[in-house]
């Protein structure tokens, strides 16, 4: 029990870390990222006004069916390619990625890398 008090305080010192650094503009927003067990989600944050721009999850309708037999690493650059599309189509080129309490692999990379390969600069 004692161990998983310590895992949360570290994961929360962690976030707190990261996010300390981390500011989103209209301009360039903030794309924060939470992975659960199952799903992965992001949003484009701008800060200076408190507003989600954009958002992309694998619980999206076009992306939900598509990621069933996928792996998961896979789904997350598929996530990564919806919030992209969507953020140009607003005319956002630049980007500043949040990572939060997850360490920068995996699913979490594949994310910025799908993201990134549709043109969005991290």
């Amino acid at each position: 029990m004692a161990s998983i008090k310590k895992l949360k305080k570290v994961r929360e010192r962690r976030e707190k870390r990261v996010r300390s650094r981390i500011f989103g503009t209209e301009a360039r927003p903030r794309l924060s990222v939470f992975r659960s067990a199952r799903y992965i989600y992001v949003q484009a944050i701008a800060d200076d006004v408190g507003k989600t721009l954009a958002q992309a999850s694998t619980l999206n309708k076009g992306l939900k069916e598509s990621a069933r037999g996928v792996k998961k690493v896979e789904a997350a650059r598929e996530v990564g390619k919806m919030l992209a599309r969507d953020l140009l189509s607003k005319n956002i080129t630049e980007a500043v990625f949040d990572r939060g309490r997850f360490l920068y692999h995996g699913r979490v990379k594949c994310l910025a890398e799908g993201v990134r390969e549709m043109g969005v600069k991290l």
